[in-house]
């Protein structure tokens, strides 16, 4: 098992005043909650003036301008850009697949997990931690507030490896769950043993608004990196111990990075199709690097 990241690692200063630079932003979400720093286009009693309207029943009479009233016998009200804010819920894959190597997938996930929240928090938003493996769990209510962010990073760390991969079944949980809708961030391999048609149906059923954050390696499309990959082995499925006897010659690599392509292209014609954003993020590279091109770019807008 790969060594646990620990608070030390996972709340770096020199990380955390990087994201400065960086703003979390979504085209729309539904008008619900406290103000917040989110910009919405709906029309009421907000912060900032954008127009006038001719008054209609049911109008706020303290929107009335009375002054134009007096000048042309007319009731306008103002019309006013309100802000709110943005549920942010992260689920976290816990499952061992995600503890595997030296470098695990899991330690990249919690980076971005708290670079997110970071970023979140900072913006007035709202933020939860939950995980799964084979159930899901929630780790942390909604908070809200900068100095939560310490709390949140605390709760990560103790994200501890469990067994299998049960995403569709945990979506479906989370999907039920009385929460407010807001934008739902699944940081995961997307590793299902029952593949990704029961996730993908799972997360059409989710209200929220969703990221993907996808966990890969190079020697996902590149099984030659591992150099133990060679002749005659028994693979070793680490969730469910099923085994498997294969011959590896170039034949079989040139299937397997066939299926492999299959996959990532049916996660991502998934995630076009249904209007979900999806980031693929190398946990063997600087995880940081690959986010700032991304908030810079904006190119995880959903």
């Amino acid at each position: 098992m790969a060594a646990q990241l620990t608070f030390e690692e996972l709340f770096d200063p020199e990380f955390l005043n990087a994201l400065e630079a960086f703003n979390l932003r979504i085209k729309r979400f539904l008008r619900e909650g406290r103000h917040g720093e989110q910009l919405t286009h709906d029309r009421g009693i907000g912060l900032e003036f954008k127009d006038f309207k001719q008054y209609v029943p049911g109008d706020d009479l303290r929107a009335v301008d009375w002054n134009i009233y007096r000048r042309l016998g007319r009731l306008f009200v103002h019309v006013f850009e309100e802000y709110q804010d943005l549920p942010l819920y992260l689920l976290v894959d816990r499952s061992k697949s995600m503890f595997l190597e030296e470098t695990p997938r899991v330690h990249a996930a919690l980076r971005s997990a708290l670079a997110l929240s970071s970023i979140a928090l900072s913006q007035h938003d709202v933020v939860g931690l939950l995980s799964f493996s084979d159930d899901l769990e929630m780790h942390s209510r909604p908070v809200v507030g900068r100095r939560q962010l310490t709390t949140l990073a605390r709760r990560m760390v103790e994200l501890t490896e469990q067994n299998g991969t049960q995403l569709s079944s945990a979506v479906r949980q989370l999907a039920l769950r009385k929460l407010r809708p807001g934008l739902l961030v699944v940081l995961s391999d997307f590793f299902d043993p029952d593949g990704l048609d029961p996730v993908m149906e799972a997360l059409k059923s989710c209200r929220h608004k969703m990221l993907l954050v996808q966990l890969v390696k190079d020697l996902d499309s590149d099984p030659n990196t591992n150099a133990e990959l060679v002749g005659d082995i028994r693979l070793v499925d680490c969730e469910t111990s099923s085994a498997v006897d294969v011959t590896i010659d170039p034949a079989v690599l040139a299937r397997y990075r066939r299926i492999y392509e299959e996959f990532n292209l049916q996660l991502t014609e998934f995630a076009s199709g249904q209007g979900i954003g999806l980031i693929r993020v190398n946990a063997d590279n600087d995880v940081l690097d690959q986010l700032g091109t991304l908030f810079e770019t904006r190119a995880f807008v959903v």
